[in-house]
């Protein structure tokens, strides 16, 4: 099963609050890095954010009215873009924003169907979200699993879980420097 969103190999990264799905996916970033490949990342959140700073100029220009404040500089650019309608856009709506990589990385959107790893502490007590979730294929933990049929994936070993996720979007590394 290969999901490919927008031309993205996308693959998710769900789990409990506090099961340490951000931790994981700021080891696989540099992991992919390392093999050649760019990565981008999407995060779901569940309450409203800003990531202006109230008096700057980008931030008077958002309070004017613009639909979309795009700042630059030498090292970076960002696009805020104010979401006036009373929906959150898709998955697929934010994918189709995002430039050509080899693979994203979601945080969030578990209900939607698209491959994803389950992060999954057993200390935690909680129950595990693949047995609702068709679209999981694989579980990275730190402790035993018993009663599952899908692949349980070391926690600790981001070169393994790298290996499994590129196998999974049928990619291979590249050597570091090559398009």
């Amino acid at each position: 099963m290969t999901f490919h969103l927008h031309s993205h190999n996308v693959i998710g990264i769900t789990g409990w609050s506090g099961s340490g799905k951000t931790s994981l996916i700021i080891r696989l970033i540099p992991e992919f890095r390392d093999r050649g490949l760019r990565v981008a990342t999407i995060k779901h959140a569940h309450h409203a954010f800003d990531i202006d700073t109230p008096g700057k100029d980008s931030y008077e220009h958002r309070s004017a009215g613009a639909a979309e404040v795009l700042i630059a500089s030498e090292k970076r650019w960002a696009i805020m873009h104010e979401n006036r309608e009373i929906r959150e856009p898709s998955l697929d709506e934010l994918l189709g924003r995002i430039s050509p990589v080899d693979i994203v990385l979601v945080e969030g959107f578990k209900n939607d169907n698209h491959m994803k790893i389950e992060v999954h502490r057993p200390s935690m007590g909680t129950n595990l979200i693949c047995a609702a979730n068709d679209s999981i294929i694989a579980l990275a933990s730190d402790g035993i699993i018993p009663d599952t049929s899908l692949p349980v994936l070391d926690l600790n070993d981001n070169s393994a879980i790298a290996d499994f996720i590129l196998n999974s979007c049928a990619l291979t590394s590249r050597v570091p420097g090559e398009p």
